[in-house]
């Protein structure tokens, strides 16, 4: 039987259901190493009118069926804001699964274009999301080890089947893992010492959303300044940071999260959020937060016998890059991190090119162990 296209419309939130559950239910249900998003979570992301993306990013989803079964899933995007600042006509593709069949990857891609061409583009790049803070990047390296809950899994054959497509080569991001030493290395502690002196900093610590509600905002907006060069990089409006807020402050632990500003003028300078993996809680609740889905998330969250520490966000003001605002960073996360039990760290992706953010793992021990990739196709 030939394969079949569905184009999902807004209103169908049943189709729109059967796109996100696809991966989890059908195509990684045996595997060990996919982590599934909720599904709850997934079909927010995708709801126009509760996800801020949408102020400026358009999509249409597409689900390939072959012998009446769902067999793939794609998602064609546009970010008009990031188009505007980069000067191009390009756009993406994103929560891209399918089996390993070329009819279905060619049915996929060519619905997925054939939208793109409508909007006057004239190029494609993937696998991203509707933002940076969403998931980026296909793994190429690194198949035999757990996903992050901020990345995404997928088989050995994704490559194969995207590179035959003709897709090439445009960005690449590293991810580490790196053991939580038993102390501060002497080095971190007297560079951050110093550097602290020498410009007038302070490191803030919270216990609570109401102590660190100041200091969001302009957490974000160091963010804005620090990530503008990066790619593929928009600027989050307020609209996106209020709801980042709603969505990931609940589940943070104060003692994982640093703040860095000036004493003189309160200005943040540099900051780094970190929790607790979710990896094994959420391979557990299968995508269902509900009825018993967030036992094992809680778990994660809040025992001391969780080994593995997520870094999430580091971003340091521009201004201060090269000066060892990163050592003030690792001498007080490491003692809280160390504290709480973790063995090891895992640093979430990092574009190649962004020789700072890979110089801070010097003398750590980090080893390379993903790679992912963006590719790039005219069209």
């Amino acid at each position: 039987m030939s394969v079949i296209i569905k184009e999902i419309s807004k209103e169908d939130k049943a189709l729109k259901k059967a796109f996100v559950k696809f991966p989890i239910n059908v195509l990684y249900k045996d595997s060990p190493y996919y982590v599934p998003s909720l599904i709850m979570d997934e079909m927010e992301t995708l709801n126009e009118k509760k996800n801020p993306a949408f102020d400026f990013c358009e999509k249409q989803l597409f689900l390939a069926y072959k012998d009446g079964k769902i067999a793939g899933r794609i998602a064609a995007i546009i970010n008009h804001e990031a188009n505007r600042i980069w000067n191009k006509k390009q756009g993406r593709f994103g929560f891209v699964d399918f089996i390993d069949d070329n009819e279905v990857v060619d049915a996929l891609f060519a619905a997925a274009e054939k939208w793109m061409k409508s909007k006057g583009l004239d190029s494609i790049i993937g696998p991203m999301g509707f933002t940076d803070l969403d998931n980026e990047g296909m793994l190429i390296k690194g198949y035999d080890k757990v996903a992050t809950m901020a990345t995404t899994y997928c088989y050995p054959y994704y490559k194969e089947q995207i590179e035959r497509l003709g897709f090439e080569k445009d960005a690449d991001w590293n991810e580490y893992r790196m053991p939580v030493p038993n102390s501060v290395p002497e080095r971190h502690q007297r560079i951050a010492n110093m550097v602290m002196r020498r410009y007038k900093l302070k490191v803030l610590k919270f216990k609570s959303l109401k102590q660190i509600t100041p200091y969001v905002n302009k957490l974000f907006e160091l963010l804005n300044v620090a990530y503008k060069p990066l790619y593929g990089f928009s600027p989050l409006t307020q609209r996106q940071i209020d709801y980042y807020v709603k969505m990931y402050v609940p589940l943070l632990r104060w003692d994982l999260v640093t703040i860095i500003i000036k004493e003189d003028t309160d200005e943040v300078v540099g900051f780094a959020i970190a929790m607790p993996s979710l990896s094994n809680g959420l391979i557990k609740s299968r995508g269902k937060l509900f009825p018993f889905g967030w036992m094992p998330l809680l778990k994660d969250l809040k025992s001391k016998k969780n080994p593995v520490v997520d870094l999430m966000l580091i971003g340091i003001s521009p201004e201060y890059q090269g000066k060892g605002v990163n050592a003030i960073i690792f001498n007080d996360f490491i003692p809280s991190a160390y504290k709480c039990g973790f063995q090891f760290a895992e640093s979430n992706p990092e574009l190649e090119m962004n020789n700072k953010v890979a110089s801070l793992w010097d003398g750590f021990s980090a080893e390379n162990h993903k790679i992912r990739r963006a590719y790039v196709k005219s069209i």
